[in-house]
């Protein structure tokens, strides 16, 4: 199989799984090697608040080539020009954040995809290597996921989750908090019904549409996620090395007192 035209988070998609991506710190190539490695589907690299480098995102999505893992590369906002180059130089997929409309959602469709979908620019790149008919197939082959951070967006779900070729339509929990006036308040009961009734009413779109994508860094809360029918989980790494961390040195602390007290 090669690698680079079946990336696992739309395998996962298309075939009615639950694809997981992660980040965190760190976005290297040998961090995104490592992910891969562990069978995570997918690695969001930071292009809204993080240190996107042109330079390094070759390397990056190579890493994610190795295990058959989607670089999926958040830009700051749907400009066509921030999402024609990040595909040019490897990404298998685009996040867009703060989409409020469908008219929103159809225009970065058209700038991720090209004709007869859309009107991406064309251009080779690094995935095309190889791949006579790259320009053909790589419409089947990006990931488009757009997040919904304010009540606007949230209104419009079903609208958003209905345009064609979306793959993702995913709520943003924590800019939903700050949106609702409950700023570092994501756990807030209002902005916990907000997003739970929103995942559900996309997911109950069914087939055709785009699944449900949550931030849920917990494991205690998948279950609880996976039955509004959500699809598409965003875990932060960070949360996941701190409770081992955390976990590891209070048996190490208990061990040595006990120890120190025989």
């Amino acid at each position: 199989m090669d690698h680079r035209a079946r990336n696992a988070v739309k395998r996962r998609l298309a075939s009615g799984e639950v694809a997981v991506v992660t980040a965190g710190h760190s976005g290297s190539a040998d961090t995104i090697d490592l992910m891969g490695s562990l069978g995570l589907d997918g690695f969001w690299i930071e292009g809204e608040h993080g240190p996107l480098s042109w330079e390094r995102l070759g390397d990056q999505s190579r890493a994610a080539d190795l295990w058959g893992m989607a670089a999926l590369v958040r830009v700051s906002r749907p400009d066509p020009s921030l999402i024609v180059r990040a595909l040019s130089l490897g990404a298998h997929g685009i996040i867009v954040p703060g989409v409020r409309t469908a008219e929103e959602t159809r225009a970065i469709v058209q700038a991720v995809k090209f004709r007869p979908i859309g009107e991406r620019g064309v251009t080779l790149g690094r995935r095309s290597y190889g791949r006579p008919r790259f320009l053909h197939e790589d419409n089947d082959e990006t990931v488009v996921v757009v997040q919904l951070e304010d009540p606007v967006a949230l209104a419009n779900a079903e609208a958003i989750a209905s345009v064609p070729h979306l793959d993702v339509a995913m709520v943003a929990q924590n800019d939903l908090a700050q949106s609702m006036g409950h700023l570092g308040e994501a756990g807030h009961p209002e902005v916990q019904q907000a997003m739970a009734s929103t995942l559900a009413r996309i997911a109950a779109l069914g087939p055709g549409h785009a699944v449900a994508g949550a931030n849920i860094g917990r494991a205690a809360e998948v279950a609880a996620t996976l039955a509004l029918g959500v699809r598409f989980l965003y875990a932060n790494y960070d949360a996941w090395l701190g409770a081992a961390a955390r976990e590891y040195l209070a048996a190490a602390r208990k061990q040595a007192a006990t120890a120190a007290h025989r």
